[in-house]
């Protein structure tokens, strides 16, 4: 039996509560995906895995399915900490081949900067597979030119979910996730 994902869609949420668990199914049912048993898996976006909207995906799941899913999480509860989760992706123009998807998290970060690191991990990984040179050193909008230059990484991008601690006594829950169907 293969267990191959056809499709992937992409989620994000955020949550508070007095308790940690509390505060990450909070943030669970903020993106969606309160009510199935995540199974995580690491950072491949198979060949020909077709990405389809949030909604769509959600009506093709029933209740306490199991679903495979790469997730990022960050979870804190220090007064006024800005905390952030993100997932980056990087799509191959050929759609024979995998891309990938890359999970960060973060304590006092910037969420653009945050969801531009999750961005760029996923584009190296990519790039190095595809034999696209690159320099680890260059910043990151120089990275995203040669990667789209080399004409083989047909999209990047990020989905980030970022919280601050609002009180004490309280604590803050992000994810974001990549959920795939089989």
């Amino acid at each position: 039996m293969s267990l191959v994902p056809k499709k992937v869609f992409f989620v994000k949420g955020k949550g508070f509560h007095k308790s940690k668990l509390a505060a990450f199914e909070e943030a669970l049912r903020d993106a969606g995906i309160e009510k199935y048993n995540i199974v995580n898996v690491s950072s491949i976006l198979p060949p020909y895995c077709i990405e389809i909207t949030k909604e769509d995906g959600l009506k093709q799941l029933r209740s306490g399915q199991i679903v495979f899913a790469v997730l990022a999480r960050r979870e804190s509860n220090e007064y006024n900490r800005l905390i952030c989760a993100s997932i980056g992706v990087a799509k191959p123009a050929d759609k024979g081949q995998y891309g990938y998807l890359s999970e960060h998290h973060s304590f006092g970060v910037k969420p653009d900067k945050v969801g531009d690191i999750a961005e760029d991990l996923a584009a190296e990984m990519l790039a190095t597979t595809l034999g696209i040179p690159f320099d680890p050193d260059a910043n990151y909008d120089e990275k995203r030119e040669v990667f789209k230059m080399g004409g083989k990484i047909v999209e990047t991008k990020n989905i980030t979910a970022d919280a601050t601690v609002r009180e004490e006594n309280e604590w803050a829950a992000v994810v974001a996730a990549a959920i795939f169907i089989l």
